[in-house]
């Protein structure tokens, strides 16, 4: 405990931003439950999911570790890794993960980041009120190491992960189809799966959107997702 408050004193508030969207994901080494691992490289490729919890051992976070694991396959099914971060020793996130193995029967298979405070600190996730403990965060990656989506979260809540694997499929579909997603995709209110057609730009497209696509007017326009 001596060596975790030491370190977090000595990266106290340094004036460095968080990276944002938009920005490379550093690149740092880092100890994980599955050995020393590089990021981005390690995920080279591929979207990546970091999620940090606030401490292991504490109820909302072990829920979250069970709903990570219980759709892992479907996250990798999108080409998209997952990792989690807080500030305990590789001893106490091998002990937890034997924990939730043991009494919940869930065996823990995506590799989780010991660290010191130096990652946090990196990333922007140490709790200004709680300086041992991590905030509860997500950094959406995607395969060209670029922060695509964060996302905060208090203590007291855990993350709806349904919601993660929808921010995923949803950016598939803007890189691969050159789209918008609208609200609560894939069942939107308006225009139930389809995907939003960006607005025309000049006067000539503007006047061709109506007769190309499903619109509500010419800067409205969506098209059948399953006839791209």
């Amino acid at each position: 405990m001596g060596e975790k408050i030491y370190e977090l004193k000595k990266i106290k508030k340094k004036g460095r931003g968080i990276p944002l969207i938009g920005d490379k994901f550093p690149k740092m080494e880092v100890q994980t439950t599955q050995g020393m691992m590089k990021l981005p490289k390690a995920f080279k490729k591929k979207w990546f999911v970091l999620f940090s919890h606030p401490a292991d051992f504490t109820p909302v976070c072990t829920t979250e570790f069970v709903a990570f694991q219980n759709r892992y396959e479907e996250f990798k099914k999108l080409n998209c890794e997952l990792i989690g971060l807080s500030i305990d020793q590789i001893f106490s996130h091998l002990k937890w993960i034997e924990w939730i193995e043991e009494n919940l029967n869930v065996e823990i298979t995506f590799p989780l980041i010991a660290d010191t405070g130096k990652v946090a600190d990196t990333l922007g996730l140490i709790h200004p009120a709680r300086p041992t403990n991590t905030v509860r965060a997500v950094f959406i990656v995607d395969p060209e190491a670029i922060v695509r989506a964060i996302l905060y979260y208090p203590q007291e809540l855990g993350r709806n992960m349904d919601e993660i694997l929808r921010m995923i499929e949803g950016f598939a579909n803007i890189e691969e189809k050159g789209v918008a997603i609208p609200a609560n995709w894939p069942n939107n209110e308006l225009i139930g799966k389809g995907l939003i057609i960006p607005p025309a730009s000049d006067v000539e497209t503007a006047k061709k959107r109506k007769e190309e696509y499903k619109c509500y007017d010419w800067w409205l326009c969506h098209r059948n997702y399953y006839k791209w």
